[in-house]
């Protein structure tokens, strides 16, 4: 027996329950929009809904977010840049309580920041650091300050049954009895309203192609997209039970998550050929995944200065990006960025990686990485040929001059140079301070990091006079304790 489509058995009801539910409490609405086809979906039945209530009950405010990663495809980027913008002034003109608001990670949290400068290697199936850092903390805050503001919110999401049987079971044991609302799985205050719960595939397409966009875009459009990247969609991601995006998408054109990627490699053969270089950068990162070749591009460090093994080896497991592949990494960026602006069309002239970004990999290999030549400004103006307004260091400082004298002083007493840069950094950051415990307590724990070599490291460890930590995992970089919501070295 064929089970008759939502569509089938009329979209009154919907429509009926969307303005039964928004006049049911004074909640304001959080619409998650991704620009793909379940989301715009979801919205268009949310606002055609809405517009047939009378203007004195449309005053309940609904915010619609979309979370921009800093690192996603351009031209998914232009197009959801364009429909917010086309949803702001119809809502504008319709008198609708519809407002749209960009999220994106903070700074220290985005891709390039914790990439090329904290080192984190590129994300795989079992360390996928990005999704929470970029996805569910910027969409989350953006909650959690409607809830400081209103006490509760419904976040509206284009999520459906069907798409994910995992999603299907969280759905359904948060569910409210007797309510079409769920509770948050994970903010108190905030509850889940999905109207197209029920929705198939065929119904998402059928609808949108069957009924004008109100604000003016043609969904036409959205199928053509979805065409040409062989894509699945993307989803705004609020939690860790959000379907992920899968091995044909759109969205980050620096995954490599997934082996290849299909969905930039479409675009390219579609005709949009300025992407090339994106997809190459990626392949760059993705190459260094390689278990032949991670010693080449990693430290056998981890972030902690400590040295772990795969459980039964003389392997150690790899940590993060070294500073010389780092400073690759960053140039091979900027470089990119000028080939694509280069070729792109028109208004396609967003940074790859944005100034404030740069800025803060400068403080972190300044400060954390001793990076004494102060690479950022130099490779900038190498590639870029222009100055940024860099922050001038008043405290005392050391340059690449500094750096060579040390490494010699320190080769000729075979003492670690890296660790009497730490040291002299911990006591450059502490210059001036009356209150000194704090650097004591740096210069103790710098102490207990490992500084000989790898060969050493493995000749003491086979000789069996010091039993190093194993580990049963062969990705770990250390800044475990940034992981949560139980994603462990899954993430």
């Amino acid at each position: 027996m064929v089970t008759p489509s939502v569509l089938d058995r009329g979209l009154d009801e919907r429509y009926q329950e969307i303005r039964e539910v928004y006049l049911s409490d004074n909640r304001p609405w959080v619409v998650g929009y991704s620009g793909g086809k379940d989301s715009t979906c979801a919205l268009q039945l949310v606002w055609t809904a809405i517009a047939a209530l009378k203007p004195e009950q449309r005053t309940k405010p609904i915010y619609v977010i979309s979370s921009d990663t800093l690192v996603e495809t351009p031209v998914i980027v232009r197009y959801i840049d364009v429909t917010l913008e086309r949803i702001a002034r119809a809502a504008k003109e319709q008198g609708l309580p519809f407002t749209t608001e960009k999220v994106s990670p903070n700074v220290d949290r985005s891709f390039w920041v914790n990439l090329i400068g904290r080192g984190y290697p590129a994300p795989s199936r079992r360390f996928r650091w990005c999704t929470e850092r970029l996805k569910i903390e910027p969409a989350n805050n953006f909650i959690k300050d409607r809830v400081a503001e209103f006490g509760e919110v419904v976040m509206v999401l284009g999520v459906r049954s069907s798409e994910s049987a995992t999603r299907a079971q969280v759905m359904s044991f948060h569910k409210i009895k007797g309510s079409p609302l769920s509770r948050h799985s994970l903010l108190a205050n905030a509850y889940v309203y999905p109207p197209i719960e029920a929705f198939t595939t065929d119904d998402v397409w059928t609808y949108l192609l069957q009924h004008q966009s109100p604000w003016g875009n043609d969904n036409r459009d959205l199928v053509a997209m979805y065409r040409n990247a062989q894509a699945g969609e993307c989803p705004l991601v609020v939690d860790t039970t959000t379907p992920s995006c899968g091995n044909s998408r759109f969205g980050c054109w620096v995954c490599t998550v997934v082996d290849r990627d299909r969905s930039m490699e479409a675009m390219i053969d579609s005709g949009e050929d300025w992407l090339e270089p994106l997809l190459e950068y990626r392949d760059l990162l993705a190459e260094t995944q390689d278990p032949e070749k991670k010693r080449l591009y990693r430290d056998f460090r981890r972030r902690s200065g400590q040295v772990s093994f795969i459980r039964g080896t003389d392997t150690p497991v790899p940590g993060p990006y070294t500073m010389e592949f780092s400073r690759t990494l960053l140039r091979r960026l900027l470089e990119t960025q000028i080939k694509v602006w280069r070729e792109a069309p028109p208004g396609e002239d967003t940074p790859l990686i944005h100034e404030a970004e740069l800025h803060e990999i400068r403080r972190i290999w300044r400060t954390e990485r001793g990076d004494w030549i102060d690479s950022v400004p130099m490779i900038v103006k190498d590639v870029l040929g222009r100055d940024l307004d860099w922050v001038k260091d008043d405290t005392v400082h050391f340059d690449g001059d500094d750096g060579a004298l040390l490494a010699r002083t320190c080769e000729s007493h075979d003492v670690p140079a890296e660790l009497v840069v730490r040291l002299l950094d911990i006591e450059r950051a502490a210059h001036g301070l009356k209150r000194r415990h704090a650097v004591h307590t740096r210069i103790e724990e710098l102490f207990t990091q490992e500084w000989r070599d790898l060969e050493s490291v493995i000749a003491e460890r086979l000789a069996g006079r010091e039993p190093l930590e194993d580990s049963l995992d062969d990705e770990i970089t250390d800044d475990m304790p940034l992981l949560q919501y139980g994603e462990s070295h899954q993430a």
